[in-house]
């Protein structure tokens, strides 16, 4: 990965996080945040 790649992407995904805070004050975090916790617990069950 390019660091100009790399750079967009960070752009990317920061504007997609200020724009989940302004129209919906997170809620798109918070469920993903919640889903990527319950994701790791149940990696660790089937290890």
């Amino acid at each position: 990965m390019t660091n100009t790649l790399a750079i967009w992407f960070l752009v990317l995904i920061g504007l997609a996080v200020g724009y989940d805070l302004w129209a919906n004050d997170g809620a798109a975090l918070t469920f993903l945040a919640r889903k990527g916790i319950d994701l790791l617990q149940w990696m660790a069950f089937w290890r």
